[in-house]
C-alpha cells in the first residue's frame, strides 16, 4: 500500500497541507479532487520527493518511502516535463532507459505505448510540434514506460479529447487490474466518479471527505427528487415545497410525442407528497423519483 500520514507543509504563513492522510491499496484507483490551490499537487510532489514535508510520513509497503523505491514509481506532473526538441519515440525510449530498462526492452515498451496511446503517426515528430493533447499522451507514455509499481498522476486527463480519454482510462484500468495502486487528481469529476474505486476531497490543505462514491453519497443527508413535467405553465415549480437544486425549461432532449412546455426540476423536498400533488396539477408528470447525488454535487456540498 501507498500510505500518507499526517502530511504538513507551510510556505511562510500559508498552510498548504494540514495533516493530510490517505491510503491507496494495491489495484485501487484513487481520485484526488479539490479546488485549485487545495493541496493536491503539493501532496503528490511530496510523495515523489520533489518537495519535503514539514511533518508526516509517506510509506510504501509499510516502510518509509525513499529514493530507490521512488525510482519504481510512474509520475506525471501537472506541468509537462518533456524535452521539446526531442522526437516522440526517442524521448519515450530515453525515459525508459532512465527507468532502468535495457535498450531493447525500452524500445519495445516505447513502441507498444506509442501505438496504444494513438501516437504512431507522430512517433518521429518533435514534441514541441504536437498539440497539447498529444503532448499529454507522450507525458503519460513517459510515466508508464518502465512498468511502474505505483502511478502518481497530476491532472492526466487535462486537454485530452474523448478518444484519448478513453485510451488513457483503459490503460489505467489495466494497470490497476494488475495490482498497481493508481492515484490521480482531476477537475473532471464525472471521470473520477466513473473510474475510481475511492475518492478523497481536499479543501484548504485538509482532507474533508474520503471513501467510495457510494460511501460519500451515504453521507449526503439531503435526498433529492427529480421531477419531469410537460405542458405546465411557467413558474409552476416555484410553488414546490423545498429547495430547488436545478431547474431546466424545455431541455434539448424532450420525450417523443410530448407537446408544449417541458420542465425538469431537481428538488430537496420539504414534503414529497405535496410536491407530487402540485406537479400533477401543473401538467403531465413524466418522471417523479429520488435521485442519487453525483460526485460534482457531493463535492459542492462538502467544500461549501
Amino acid at each position: 500500500m501507498l500510505e500518507m500520514e499526517g502530511l504538513e507543509k507551510r510556505y511562510g504563513d500559508t498552510v498548504a497541507l494540514d495533516g493530510v492522510s490517505l491510503t491507496v491499496r494495491p489495484g485501487e484507483m484513487f481520485g484526488f479532487v479539490g479546488a485549485n490551490g487545495a493541496g493536491k499537487t503539493t501532496t503528490m510532489r511530496i510523495v515523489m520527493g520533489v518537495l519535503g514535508a514539514d511533518a508526516g510520513q509517506v510509506r510504501w509497503k509499510g516502510r518509509p518511502l525513499g529514493h530507490d523505491a521512488r525510482r519504481r514509481f510512474g509520475y506525471m506532473p501537472e506541468e509537462r516535463g518533456l524535452y521539446a526538441k526531442m522526437r516522440v519515440a526517442e524521448q519515450v525510449e530515453y525515459f525508459g532507459r532512465l527507468g532502468g530498462l535495457g535498450a531493447a526492452d525500452a524500445r519495445r515498451s516505447a513502441e507498444a505505448l506509442i501505438e496504444r496511446l494513438g501516437l504512431t503517426g507522430r512517433r518521429g515528430d518533435d514534441v514541441d510540434t504536437l498539440s497539447l493533447g498529444n503532448q499529454q499522451r507522450v507525458q503519460l507514455a513517459v510515466a508508464l514506460i518502465h512498468d511502474p509499481e505505483v502511478l502518481v498522476l497530476d491532472e492526466p486527463f487535462s486537454g485530452l479529447d474523448p478518444i484519448a480519454v478513453d485510451a488513457l482510462a483503459g490503460v489505467l484500468a489495466e494497470r490497476a487490474a494488475a495490482g498497481v495502486p493508481v492515484i490521480f487528481s482531476s477537475h473532471q469529476l464525472d471521470l473520477v466518479e466513473r473510474l475510481c474505486d475511492s475518492v478523497g476531497i481536499i479543501k484548504a490543505g485538509r482532507m474533508v471527505a474520503m471513501g467510495t462514491v457510494a460511501e460519500l453519497r451515504a453521507r449526503e443527508s439531503r435526498k433529492r427528487l427529480r421531477i419531469v413535467v410537460t405542458g405546465a405553465e411557467p413558474g409552476w415549480a416555484d410553488r414546490l415545497p423545498g429547495e430547488i437544486v436545478t431547474k431546466n425549461d424545455r431541455p434539448p432532449l424532450a420525450h417523443p410525442g410530448d407537446q408544449g412546455r417541458y420542465d425538469e426540476v431537481v428538488l430537496v423536498p420539504a414534503d414529497d407528497q405535496e410536491a407530487l400533488r402540485l406537479a400533477s396539477q401543473a401538467g403531465r408528470v413524466q418522471h417523479f423519483g429520488w435521485q442519487e447525488p453525483g460526485l460534482a454535487e457531493i463535492f459542492r456540498e462538502v467544500v461549501a
